[in-house]
């Protein structure tokens, strides 16, 4: 078979995890999961060559996370599986279907990387265009593993993608956290944070809104795109302008497990354009016409999701055909 790697577009780094989703009966569902990991399948079942640089393991749990990535299309570019465990996660879902989280990331294998390790993976990749990460990639912990990467790409002219997708349980020193989540975002030109993420980065600011626009101030960021649950999404860029989207369909919500994970994959899909006849972003001045597309898809790509258990990615046709129902609204302000 032939090997799909030197068309990649988008190559992502960050936790591989198993999420043990408690039921009502007091049962554990084992399911993929992981921020990074979400990400790298929304965005390859939405026709984005995608690959995945951290490795998995061997065991059980990390053959089944490959199985998936494999079956989204997604590249896996960290090497032969490795004999570290698997990530867990032990997941509950309140009344309304907000997760909560815990997490065993001890010597595990999506942790068994370096920099030298990601940098040379993506050098080998001659139509790279972007790299993303996020999440519990930017615990302090972690700062040597992939800062350094992401100011490498950043050198070699890559679109640099952030996700801050705060988890404050996940470390003991959150002062360190925040500061690293700030270092990230200061190499990113496309940042998302979701009101939540802000609430924890900045305690205590009375307008999450506002209080994203000031990561501008933090690096090169050209784009901020701020999650707001129910209530849409924001898209704001460098020179003051911004888009607001919200779906009008009334959605039946079964769980938001995912949800940001396929709104980033939506947006970053419609910034990069994925047919010769569309017009795609290399991280300059935003294009009106482009943020609206990204944006519309981002939106359209969380609602598919949150109507489904777990993070269910829409395919690429999934979400032309929600897109025209006309229900999801993008307007500049």
């Amino acid at each position: 078979m032939e090997n799909p790697r030197p068309a990649v577009q988008v190559a992502t780094a960050g936790e591989a995890l198993i999420d043990l989703v408690r039921g009502s009966d007091g049962s554990f569902q084992p399911c993929a999961g992981g921020a990074v990991y979400n990400f790298s399948r929304a965005l390859a079942a939405q026709g984005v060559a995608t690959a995945y640089l951290n490795p998995l393991s061997g065991d059980s749990f990390g053959r089944q996370l490959a199985r998936a990535l494999a079956d989204a299309g997604v590249a896996l570019a960290g090497g032969p599986a490795v004999g570290e465990p698997t990530s867990l996660a032990i997941v509950g879902v309140d009344a309304q279907g907000q997760p909560a989280y815990s997490f065993y990331r001890e010597g595990v294998a999506d942790r068994a990387v370096d920099a030298p390790a990601l940098i040379a993976e993506c050098d080998s990749l001659p139509q790279l265009q972007a790299v993303c990460t996020g999440c519990l990639a930017l615990v302090a912990d972690d700062r040597d593993r992939y800062l350094p990467w992401l100011q490498a790409c950043r050198a070699r002219g890559k679109l640099v993608v952030v996700d801050a997708n705060l988890r404050p349980a996940t470390t003991s020193d959150i002062g360190a956290y925040r500061a690293n989540v700030r270092a990230a975002l200061a190499l990113a030109d496309v940042i998302k944070v979701s009101d939540e993420d802000v609430m924890a980065l900045m305690p205590g600011t009375s307008d999450p809104l506002v209080a994203a626009r000031t990561f501008f101030s933090l690096g090169p960021a050209q784009c901020v795109a701020f999650t707001r649950g129910s209530r849409g999404a924001v898209l704001l860029s460098r020179d003051g302008r911004e888009w607001h989207g919200r779906d009008r369909a009334e959605l039946r919500i079964v769980d938001t497990v995912g949800a940001g994970d396929c709104f980033l994959a939506g947006l970053v899909a419609g910034l990069l354009g994925r047919a010769a006849d569309e017009q795609a972003w290399s991280g300059g001045e935003l294009p009106d016409s482009l943020a609206r597309r990204a944006l519309a898809r981002a939106v359209a790509s969380a609602s598919h999701c949150v109507q489904q258990r777990g993070c269910v990615p829409p395919r690429r046709a999934e979400l032309e055909a929600l897109l025209m129902q006309g229900t999801v609204e993008v307007e500049a302000r």
